[in-house]
């Protein structure tokens, strides 16, 4: 008797919704921001229009890209108008979303409720020294203060770690004792991908970045596991899946929708035994407008929203 197939493994790709190019910290050392902060002399003018980033939102959800999280530096947006942004999004998608905009106190936190499902809170790296000095102003005890204080509000806890800073094989160790300690639901990890004008010049071997995933998943069977991947590292796609990572993020969706590197993406997932859900390849043949139309949005919004659409569309056909 012939036996039955095993169905395959989803995975899928996730999408990180930037929400500014400004953060008042400003100096992580690996951090695009850093080189930007001393050039912005009005932190507003720093920030996405609410239009773009609702239109980003619409074409994820179309595309099957989950939101990752809402991502924003430091002080760049006002506590209510992230509300404001953050309802706006969970009406979009239908699905609460997870905040990556800095440390939060309790009853900030409580303010997106039920509009959230948790925090990120951006560790970066493990190592005590190391992160002391790529991330001097971003010190690891508020991270942990506001995880306990979303675990009291029933929230979920995310966290943010890059590989290739300075750390080493040996604080992997320490790493899974963190997300043990602080029941961490899920995690991202980003290999290193050095921008001009930072100390950094070359990103992590993926025989390393691979080590670090497989050595957290075999500790943390249950811990949702996100890779980050960019363009001249495709090729090891299959290879972050086969070590234990969920899904795939940090790849210009938008851009490069259709291209060969999409292809690679998706022919990756295939390489590795599972099933990719949602397209970065297949323009979904949809009305937009009717998109935005069903949302009931305010008029000069949705006007503005089905613009940023077109554009977005425009660059996707390209």
């Amino acid at each position: 008797m012939q036996k039955k197939t095993e169905k395959a493994k989803k995975t899928w790709f996730e999408r990180a919704i930037f929400l500014s190019w400004y953060c008042s910290k400003g100096d992580c050392k690996f951090c695009y921001m850093s080189i930007q902060k001393d050039r912005i002399k009005d932190p507003k003018k720093a920030r996405r229009r609410k239009e773009a980033i609702l239109a980003e939102v619409i074409i994820s959800k179309v595309c099957g890209w989950k939101v990752e999280f809402l991502s924003g530096g430091y002080d760049s947006y006002s506590v209510p108008e992230l509300v404001a942004i953050t309802k706006d999004i969970h009406k979009i998608t239908g699905q609460k979303q997870w905040l990556n905009v800095g440390v939060l106190k309790k009853e900030t936190i409580r303010r997106f409720m039920p509009h959230i499902e948790g925090v990120c809170g951006a560790v970066e790296c493990i190592n005590p020294k190391v992160r002391k000095e790529v991330c001097p102003s971003k010190p690891i005890q508020p991270i942990i203060r506001m995880f306990r204080d979303a675990e009291k509000l029933g929230l979920k806890k995310a966290m943010t770690i890059i590989i290739g800073i300075g750390e080493t094989e040996k604080d992997i160790p320490s790493l899974v004792k963190f997300i043990e300690e602080n029941k961490i639901d899920r995690i991202t990890f980003y290999a290193l991908n050095p921008h001009r004008g930072t100390i950094f010049r070359k990103g992590p071997a993926t025989g390393y970045y691979t080590k670090w995933i497989k050595e957290i998943r075999k500790n943390c069977p249950t811990l949702q596991i996100i890779a980050g991947s960019w363009v001249n590292r495709l090729s090891e796609i299959h290879l972050l899946l086969e070590a234990g990572a969920d899904a795939i993020t940090k790849f210009p969706a938008i851009n490069l929708f259709g291209t060969r590197y999409a292809k690679r993406i998706e022919s990756e997932a295939k390489r590795a035994g599972r099933e990719f859900t949602g397209t970065l390849t297949r323009m979904p043949d949809i009305d937009w407008n009717k998109e935005v139309d069903k949302l009931g949005f305010d008029e000069n919004l949705s006007k503005n929203m089905k613009i940023k659409l077109l554009d977005y569309i425009n660059q996707m056909k390209k």
